[in-house]
C-alpha cells in the first residue's frame, strides 16, 4: 500500500480541534504505518550523512500524524511509562560532545491527551503503566524527529522501555498499541540496529563495516521479510553474533514495540542500512499494517516463544 493512501486525520482522543480527534477534521479509514530507526550518535543531530537524508525524505512521504509516541531507549523504567508533559524539555543525555549539540531544541507540544490513551490501551491488555508528568524528550526521541518532522509542530510524547524484560514483553506493549495506529498516532520505536559501543572507532573510513555488522543486519532483514516474528523475538539464540552486536538488547527493544503495532503480516520497507563508525549500524524500517492480522494471532505466536527475561 503506497504512503498517499493513508489518511491525514485521526479519532477518538481529541487535544484541541472541533471534532472528538487530535486537531484534524477527517477520519482515518486505514491505520497509519509504525516506524523502526537508529538513533546512533548524538552528533547525528549535527551529521545527517545518508541517515539524516533518508529520515528526512521519509518525512516528506509519511502521512502528517495528529500525534507521535516515541519509544526510546533511552528510558528504562521498572514497567511502562509514558510521559504527559504539555511541553516537554530537550533533553541532552550525554556528554562530552561538541557544545553546539547542547544548544539544539526540539520545542514540540506535548501529548498529556495520548498520555491517557496509552495508559487506557495498556490497562486493557493487563499492563500497569505509570503517567510522568515532567519527563522530556531524550537524544533517542528528538534527534531523529529533528530529520522526521522539522517543524516541530506535531504533538509528542514518549514512551519507556523496560530492560529487564524480555522482546515478547515489548512486542506485547507494542500488540496493545496498535489501535492508536487508527486513531492517527504515529508509533516509533527509537534505538539501534547493533549497539556495541566497546567497539565504536571514531576514525573509521566512511563505509567501513565489521563483518558481523553486516552479517547480523542480513539476518534482521530476511526474517522481517518472511515475517517470522517468533525468530525475532528469539534473536538473541538464532541471529548470528546477536550478543556481539547486543551486549545489552535494550536499543533493540524498540523494534519489537514496532512489530507489535504492525502486527503479524505487516509490509516491511528498509529505509536506510547506513553503518556508522565502523559498528553502528543505523537501519530504519517503515512497517505498514496487513489489516487482516489480529492481535489473537500475534499473541498465538509470542506465546510459542520462550526467551529469557533478559
Amino acid at each position: 500500500m503506497p504512503l498517499s493512501s493513508y489518511g491525514t486525520a485521526c479519532r477518538g482522543i481529541g487535544l484541541h480541534g472541533p471534532c472528538e480527534c487530535f486537531g484534524y477534521n477527517e477520519i482515518i479509514v486505514t491505520a497509519l504505518p509504525t516506524l523502526f530507526v537508529s538513533h546512533g550518535a548524538p552528533t547525528l543531530a549535527l551529521e545527517p550523512r545518508a541517515t539524516g537524508a533518508a529520515l528526512a525524505r521519509l518525512g516528506h512521504e509519511l502521512p502528517r500524524p495528529a500525534a507521535i509516541l516515541m519509544v526510546s531507549a533511552h528510558w528504562e523504567t521498572e514497567r511502562p511509562a509514558v510521559s504527559a508533559a504539555e511541553k516537554p524539555k530537550t533533553i541532552h543525555d550525554f556528554g562530552g560532545f561538541p557544545a553546539e549539540l547542547y544548544q539544539l531544541k526540539y520545542p514540540a507540544p506535548g501529548a498529556p491527551e495520548l498520555a491517557r490513551r496509552v495508559e487506557e490501551v495498556l490497562g486493557a491488555s493487563g499492563m500497569t503503566a505509570d503517567l510522568d508528568p515532567r519527563r522530556g524528550l531524550d537524544h533517542g526521541a528528538w534527534v531523529p524527529l529533528r530529520y522526521l518532522f522539522p517543524d516541530a509542530d506535531v504533538p509528542v510524547t514518549q514512551l519507556a522501555i523496560q530492560p529487564h524484560l524480555s522482546p515478547v514483553h515489548h512486542y506485547r506493549v507494542g500488540e496493545a498499541l496498535r489501535p492508536l495506529t487508527q486513531e492517527g498516532v504515529l508509533v516509533i520505536g527509537s534505538g539501534s540496529m547493533t549497539h556495541n559501543l566497546r567497539e565504536v572507532r571514531f576514525d573509521a573510513p566512511e563505509g567501513d563495516a565489521a563483518a558481523y555488522v553486516r552479517e547480523f543486519q542480513d539476518w534482521i532483514l530476511r526474517t522481517i521479510e518472511r515475517n517470522d516474528v517468533a525468530a525475532l523475538l528469539d534473536y538473541r539464540s538464532l541471529a548470528p553474533a546477536a550478543v556481539r552486536a547486543h551486549p545489552t538488547d535494550e536499543h533493540l527493544l524498540p523494534l519489537f514495540v514496532a512489530l507489535g503495532a504492525a502486527g503479524v503480516g505487516s509490509v516491511a520497507k528498509r529505509v536506510t542500512d547506513e553503518i556508522t563508525y565502523g559498528v553502528l549500524a543505523m537501519d530504519a524500517y517503515l512497517f505498514e499494517p496487513a489489516h487482516a492480522a489480529t492481535r489473537d494471532d500475534d499473541s498465538r505466536i509470542a506465546d510459542r516463544v520462550r526467551v529469557p527475561s533478559h
